[in-house]
Order: structure tokens, then sequence, then C-alpha cells
């Protein structure tokens, strides 16, 4: 009797909580009816569309210079490693380490006493041969006469000839050897044969030095002017052609990541051969080096001037976009709007574009915020 007592009152309790439920629910869809009426919705307006920001610039007529780019190694005009030409003991160093010289200027002395002597016996030996030869042209000049009176025989004349040809002959034999050991002891001092700068000394005085010595005794490099040698990939070689035509082409000099020449010179050489291994071509500039920026054995960006393209229209390079569809630009109209315009493009570095056709010199056309653009957006000119 108990149990159905408590399930009765089990039953009671949820009909009065479903019944308070649904009464909440539907106080609350009342009060949701009441708010709607008192509150229409306001109808919604057009949507606004916010211009984009960006910066244009016109195009300009201007000469652009077309350069080539390549790679270079910096050599110098020319070098000269000085070495002995005969063997002795260097008894004079008589230069400084990095010092500028011209040609004729003592550089080292080797000790000349065992040339000088060698030169003294030459001409020693040519003293006694010029008087034998003397003596026996004046046994010619005697057996001619007796010959003429039948006073001596005809052989007698005859070997008096030969005798005077044989002293001749060693007389200039003999003059032969002076010369020979005057030049040897000329070599006993060194002087630069070129106009340079010296490097570093490869021997000290007091050491002997050899003909076959391969170090040499010092390096002289010509550093005004100098030269870059440099490559160019074979497809250029008609431009480089066609820019000798002319003056010779101008070339330019650059570090690394700067834009300002270390110095500027003339291309000199076209190698007479591709290099079939790379497909290069071999060239070579002089620059005058003035301000001795170039040194021998470093690397410099090189710039070949091949062309120039007069009064050509020009965009800045950045203004310049590529797509699907090629190449083109965005122009801003008087209504504030930008088109997508193609256009085609001639020369072109990091800084400008030479435009070949689809552009005015009246457009305006957009350099920066390109990226956030449609075809017929609406702008905003930020100055």
């Amino acid at each position: 009797m108990s149990q159905v007592v408590t399930r009765s009152r089990a039953g009671s309790r949820r009909r009065l909580v479903y019944g308070a439920l649904t009464a909440l629910v539907l106080a609350a869809l009342a009060v949701a009816i009441v708010y709607r009426v008192q509150h229409p919705p306001v109808p919604a307006g057009p949507t606004v569309v916010e211009p984009v920001p960006v910066r244009t610039a016109s195009p300009s007529r201007q000469d652009v210079p077309v350069y080539l780019d390549g790679l270079g190694t910096v050599q110098a005009y020319q070098s000269v490693t000085v070495h002995s030409m005969i063997d002795g003991t260097l008894t004079e160093v008589a230069f400084r380490e990095g010092q500028d010289v011209h040609i004729g200027d003592l550089l080292a002395r080797i000790d000349p006493r065992p040339y000088q002597a060698t030169l003294d016996q030459a001409v020693a030996k040519k003293a006694q041969d010029e008087a034998s030869l003397a003596n026996a042209r004046v046994d010619l000049i005697r057996y001619t006469k007796l010959v003429a009176n039948d006073s001596t025989s005809t052989q007698t004349l005859a070997t008096q000839k030969a005798t005077v040809a044989v002293d001749e002959a060693l007389v200039k034999q003999d003059q032969a050897s002076i010369d020979s050991a005057r030049t040897q002891l000329s070599y006993t001092t060194i002087s630069a044969p070129i106009a340079g700068r010296l490097g570093i000394r490869q021997v000290d005085a007091g050491n002997i030095v050899h003909a076959a010595d391969t170090n040499g005794i010092v390096v002289i490099t010509t550093l005004q002017p100098i030269s870059v040698l440099f490559t160019l990939p074979q497809q250029a070689l008609p431009q480089v052609v066609r820019a000798m035509r002319g003056a010779q082409p101008e070339v330019l000099a650059l570090t690394e990541g700067s834009d300002t020449p270390l110095d500027r010179g003339a291309l000199e050489v076209v190698d007479n051969a591709v290099d079939q291994t790379t497909g290069t071509i071999k060239l070579k500039a002089t620059f005058p080096n003035a301000d001795l920026l170039l040194w021998p054995g470093g690397f410099v960006n090189v710039r070949l001037r091949v062309q120039t393209e007069r009064n050509a229209l020009t965009v800045p390079a950045v203004a310049v976009q590529r797509g699907p569809d090629g190449v083109y630009v965005y122009v801003v109209h008087p209504d504030h709007t930008a088109t997508r315009q193609p256009v085609k493009i001639g020369h072109e570095d990091l800084q400008l574009a030479v435009v070949t056709s689809g552009l005015t010199d009246g457009d305006k056309v957009v350099v920066d915020g390109a990226s956030r653009l449609s075809d017929r957006a609406v702008v905003s000119v930020v100055q």
C-alpha cells in the first residue's frame, strides 16, 4: 500500500514541473512576439564599398641605357715577375715592398765582379787579335809587292791573305765576346721593366740567385689602368658585336648589392671563341682606376652598355604585373577606378621598364597597392 502512495506522489511532482516549464516557454514566446511587434526590423541599405588606397605614377619619356650584367674578375693590366737573368750573389735590394715604380727604376744589384772580369778578358783578347791582324795586313802588302816583282811565289801571297782573313774573323769573334760579356754585366743591375706597384719581396740581399729560380725577386703589377675579365651568355654576342661597331661600349664595375659604380671603363676585346663547356663568351674591359678601388684578384659585378633607347616611354618597374594572360598594369581613371591594362615591355631592370605598347603619356599607373586590386576596383590615390 505504501509503495502505491509513493509512486503517486512522484508522478504528481513531475506533472507540476512539466507544467511550470511549459508556462515559462509560453511566457517567453509571448514576450518575443510583443517585442517584435513594437520593434519592427529596419530594412538594410545599399552596401558601401571601401576604396583601396594606392600610389600612382605617370609614364615618362627618357633615354634608357640598356645594360648586360655579368660577373667579372679584376686583373692587372700588366704583370711581370722580376727574375735574375744570371747567377750570382744579390748584393743590394733597392726597393720597398708596395712601392710604385717607373720603367728603368733600380730594383736590385748582383755582384758584378765576375762578369766585369770576363768583360776585361774579352777586351784584352780583342786587342791581342787586332795587333796580330795589323801585322798580318802589313805582311800582305809586302808579299803583294814581292809577287809583282817575281820575288816570291803566289802561294805565299795566298797563305798571307788567308792569315789576314782568319785574324779578321778572330777580331769579330772577340767583339761578339765583348758584347756578350757586356750584356751579362748589365744583367747585374736589375731595373723595373714596366711601371706599376711592387708586391712582397721574395728574396733578401745576401742570397745567391739563379736564372732558373721560379719565385723571382718581386712581382710588378700595373694598377692604373686595370683590367676586368668577365663573361656573358653567347646569346648576348649579337648585341655586343653591334655595340662595338661604334665607339667602345661603356662598362661599369660595381660591388655586390650597390648601384654606385666603383669605376667606369670601356670594352677592349671580345674573345675569338665561345667556351663550349659553359656556353659563354669572355670579354675584357679596361678601367682608369684613378681611386684604386679595383684590385687584382677581386670579384665585381659588371654592366656592359650595349645600346640606348631614345625617348622611350617608361614606368617604374614595380608597376608591371604578370598574370596568366601576360603582362599588365593597373591604370587609374578620373572616376577613381582602376582597370587592368595589358602592355608590352621592352627593356626592364630593377628601376624601370620600357613600355612599347599599351600606355600613353597621360595615363596614371598604380605603383603601390596593386596586390589588393581587381579589375574596375574603386581606389583612393594617396600622395
